[in-house]
This record gives structure tokens, C-alpha cells and sequence, in this order.
């Protein structure tokens, strides 16, 4: 049962504070001093700036144990993260320190999981924050028992864990992306190449678009074709996401289109940053007047424009006017000259440019199923309503799982083992290629058989553990192991015996009570060789 209550009842907050940037002393020292800037993940393991004792001493910073929940209450408001070295933190940042039993893990996602909240309690004109005493009022439902506390922490600690994965995998291409097209047409602004470099208008057809009346209902609400705004072009895929609305076919006459192919570019934003912003279109869509459009021409090829695009936006960005509000006019981008390799290198570009893009969209579908997860998961743990029940506490095997591992071997020296499989680049491959997945599961048996020790091999249990893994490392695919599968494991285990890296044995069932020595059953066991 969990009971709602207010983190009044439950922590105190810790502040800190900024010692004085006129005495040098007080800097550059061995202390870490973390404030908002050091909020990247959910672990505050490192921090920008550093400060001496002299000048923790001396202002009103606070030393923080490592092992707390730490959050901002101006900017970045809703985020939330653990120490996992002791630090010190400015004004701008609170320190949770427990006033009751607490697992740190179910107190940091507790803290995320109220982030539409404190967001929305933030006030401020144009920095938001959000008092202390507007933090003390939040409700959290806390598990009587803190096993139960633990399971939450775990369970919501592993699909961050996933999620985390995910962004990396996704940030390693786009740097494989992006190393592609500097290792074949080098740096787009500096052009040390030599490339030819005309304006943007020799490169296709520039439009702007356009927003139909808001106030004629014939215009929305449709389903004819999407209606694309700034905030859909992310900068973080070729593709475009889907829109928030579609345009009747009368709103669509309204406005302006562009086929698929075209590269949209944002050119009017509420920060210079945003501006450059670009993603390629794989359908025929109509978008808004704070943003260009090209049409490649038959001499560029779609995939090269939107890689030189990724790669220009602080160059794009300075083309923009320099008023109050940041904008790039159909006129001074038309004027933009960016290099224009031959058309065939702009192809063979494409070419690798398209295998990476099909890989990330896998990555950004399974990253966006996580996150989903995760946030469901967290809105029923944090309501009371997730069954526990079926949660093992991390390290400790369901009872089911016990009994099964019971039987082959009672020995009473053993140790249940769990299975690490290692992370692997050769997945997406693995599931679509049998042959491929045959290499992939040798190098998992070779892993099990590593983490043997003196316990039995078997087939049934690693192959319940590499079935888990792939749901793991790819949780939106519904793939499973099959027979032939099956016969690739089977064959791997026959090689290994004739190998010499696995050796038969009998199974010891019990100890003789009086000698303690090993009474053997009438099976045979696989274990991994020991010399």
C-alpha cells in the first residue's frame, strides 16, 4: 500500500550558494561546484566549475555528500539528479536530505515524475522559479515498505537505463554521420576542398510558406494533408515528425505545399538558435510562413542538402537579421553560398547517409517507445496503482525462478548465476540474418560460459537470458529465438565439448550430512573448463 504525502513530511531541502568571483582564491580548487549547467543527466557525476575550501568556507555554498537528490528550483525547473561524488551547490540549486526512510533511486524518479507540476507552479517573467516552500507542498505516494521503494527505484532505474542507451546510440550516428560527410567533402564553411560555392538559389526552387485564416473552420481539421510548424522540424532526423494538425482540402488550397524530397528549414524562431534548423520531407506536405522551403534541383541530391544543412547552422544562423526578433527573410537566404560538390560524390554520400538514417529512425521509434513506457510505469508507481508484486528486488530472484534453478543441483555452496550478456553493434543485423544472429549468439555463450565459474551449463536458461536481452536492447521488435536458433546453440555447446572449453560431469544432487562429500545423480552436466 502506498499512502500520498507531502515532501514536507519526508526530506528537507539543502541550499547553497556562490562564492565571490572578485577573489581568485576561492576558485579553480578541488571542490566541484555544481549549479544548473551540470544538469545533463539523472547522475551529477561532474561539474564545470570548481571551487577551493577557502571559498566554501567563506559563502554560503553547502558540501553535499555524495548519494542525494538534487534539483533545481530556478531554470531547468523539473529536472532532478544523484551525486554520485560529494560536491558542493549554489543558490540555485536544493539538496532533498531524508527525514524518513527513503531509497534514493524511488526518491529521484518521485521528484521526476512531478515535473508538469513544478513547471507549472514556476513563475517568473523570464526566468522561471519556484519557491521552496511551493516544493514542500508536493504529494508523492511512498510504499510502507521500503523493499517496495527499492523495486520502483529499480524497475524505473532500468528503462532510464534503456532510454540513456538509446540517446547515445542515436548521438554515435549522427557523429558517424556527420565524420561521413567531412571525410568526403570537408568542412562546408572553410571549404578547404575547393568546392564550387554558389548561392543557395542554383541548388533548387525556394518557397515560403503560408498560414490559412485561423479564423475559417474550413480551413483545419482535416484530413487531407499536414500542416507543418517549426516546432516539428527537431533537427534530429532527416524526416520530418508528424504534424499537430491537418489542412482540409480547402485550407490546403490556402497554402502552399511541397513535394517530397524538399528541405525545410525554420528561418523565423524565438531564439538566433533555433534558426537553420532543417529536416528532409517523405511526403507531400504544407507548411508555415516561418519556414523556406527547397526543391533540389536534378544536379543535388536531397540526402547530401540536408547533411550540408546539419552542418552549416551556425553559418545559416549569421544570415539572419539582428532584431529583436531573429529572422532569415526568402531574400538573404536565396543569397547564402554553400559548397556544391559533383553531383555523383553528392550520390555516394547518399548512399551511406540513408543505411545510417534507416538505422536511426530503428533507434528513435525504440527511444520513443522507452520513454512512453517509462512515463507510464512512472504515473502508475507514483499513483499506488503498479502491482509490486511481480517486481524481484534487484540481486534476488523470484521465487519461481529459485525452484527451477533448485533442481538440476542442490549443492548448497552455489550460488544462483546471473547472466550478463554483453551490448552488441551487430543487433539490428542479428534479427533481420540468421547467419548473422549465429555469430551473435556465439559471442553470448562464449559470455555465459566466461561467468560459469563452477556452475552448470544450460541451454534452456541462456536462451530464456538472450531472449531478455533482445527485448532489452530492442524492445520495439517482437522477434523471438526459434528451432534453428535452437540448433546454432546446440551446435556451439557440441564444438565447445569437442573444444575442450566445456567438460561433462556428473550432477551432484545432495552432501552426505557426516563427510560432506558430494552424492551424484545419474545426469550428466556441462561446466565451463577450469584450466
Amino acid at each position: 500500500m502506498s499512502a500520498f504525502k507531502p515532501l514536507r513530511e519526508l526530506v528537507s531541502f539543502k541550499g547553497g550558494g556562490t562564492p565571490s568571483k572578485q577573489v581568485p582564491a576561492y576558485w579553480n580548487g578541488d571542490i566541484p561546484w555544481a549549479s544548473v549547467k551540470d544538469f545533463a543527466s539523472t547522475s551529477l557525476s561532474e561539474t564545470q566549475d570548481f571551487i577551493t575550501q577557502e571559498g566554501l568556507t567563506n559563502s554560503s555554498a553547502n558540501l553535499i555528500p555524495k548519494g542525494h537528490v538534487i534539483i533545481p528550483t530556478r531554470m531547468s525547473l523539473g529536472k532532478a539528479a544523484i551525486n554520485t561524488v560529494d560536491l558542493a551547490i549554489n543558490q540555485d540549486l536544493r539538496a532533498l536530505v531524508p527525514k524518513v526512510a527513503l531509497d534514493t533511486k524511488f526518491l529521484l524518479h518521485a521528484v521526476l515524475s512531478l515535473k508538469e507540476e513544478i513547471v507549472k507552479k514556476g513563475s517568473g517573467a523570464t526566468v522561471k522559479g519556484i519557491t521552496q516552500e511551493e516544493l514542500y507542498k508536493l504529494e508523492i505516494a511512498v510504499p510502507e515498505e521500503l523493499d517496495d521503494q527499492i523495486r520502483i527505484g529499480h524497475l524505473l532505474g532500468k528503462v532510464e537505463g534503456l532510454i540513456v542507451q538509446r540517446k547515445q546510440h542515436l548521438q554515435q550516428l549522427d557523429d558517424l554521420f556527420k565524420s561521413v560527410f567531412l571525410e568526403m567533402f570537408g568542412d562546408p564553411v572553410r571549404n578547404e576542398k575547393g568546392w564550387s560555392k554558389p548561392e543557395l538559389k542554383a541548388f533548387g526552387k525556394i518557397s515560403t510558406g503560408n498560414t490559412p485564416p485561423r479564423n475559417e473552420a474550413e480551413n483545419y481539421d482535416g484530413d487531407f494533408i499536414e500542416w507543418i510548424k517549426t516546432d516539428n522540424i527537431a533537427g534530429n532526423a532527416v524526416f520530418v515528425t508528424p504534424a499537430a494538425e491537418h489542412l482540409s482540402e480547402v485550407g490546403a488550397r490556402k497554402a502552399r505545399t511541397i513535394t517530397a524530397g524538399a528541405l525545410l528549414v525554420a528561418c523565423i524562431a524565438g531564439s538566433i538558435e533555433s534558426i537553420g534548423r532543417a529536416a528532409l520531407t517523405n511526403r507531400t506536405v504544407s507548411f508555415n510562413q516561418q519556414i523556406n522551403a527547397i526543391q533540389p534541383g536534378d544536379d543535388v541530391s536531397p540526402l547530401y542538402l540536408y547533411g550540408l544543412f546539419k552542418l552549416s547552422r551556425a553559418y545559416i544562423q549569421s544570415h539572419a537579421t539582428k532584431g529583436m526578433k531573429k529572422i532569415l527573410t526568402k531574400g538573404d537566404f536565396e543569397k547564402i553560398a554553400m559548397i556544391k560538390p559533383p553531383f555523383v560524390l553528392q550520390n555516394q554520400f547518399a548512399v551511406i547517409a540513408g543505411k545510417i538514417e534507416v538505422i536511426k529512425a530503428r533507434y528513435q521509434q525504440s527511444l520513443t517507445v522507452l520513454e512512453a513506457l517509462y512515463g507510464a510505469l512512472s504515473q502508475r508507481a507514483f499513483k499506488g496503482e503498479l502491482d509490486l508484486t511481480r517486481i524481484p528486488l534487484p540481486g534476488i530472484q523470484s521465487e519461481e525462478e529459485k525452484t527451477v534453478a533448485a533442481e538440476p543441483s542442490q549443492a548448497p555452496a552455489e550460488q544462483e548465476l546471473t547472466i550478463h550478456l554483453p551490448d552488441t553493434d551487430n543487433l539490428l543485423a542479428a534479427l533481420e540474418s540468421a547467419e548473422a544472429r549465429k555469430h551473435l549468439l556465439a559471442q553470448w555463450l562464449e559470455a555465459y560460459r566466461g561467468q560459469l565459474g563452477s556452475a552448470p551449463f544450460f541451454l534452456q536458461r541462456f536462451m530464456a537470458a538472450a531472449q531478455t536481452r533482445l527485448a532489452e536492447l530492442h524492445p520495439v521488435n517482437d522477434f523471438e529465438l526459434g528451432a534453428s536458433d535452437y540448433e546454432h546453440i546446440k551446435g556451439w555447446m557440441f564444438e565447445a565439448l569437442t573444444a575442450g572449453r566445456l567438460v561433462q560431469s556428473r550432477n551432484v544432487t545432495d552432501y552426505d550430512e557426516k563427510s560432506g562429500e558430494p552424492i551424484f545423480g545419474n545426469s550428466i552436466e556441462l561446466k565451463a573448463c577450469q584450466t
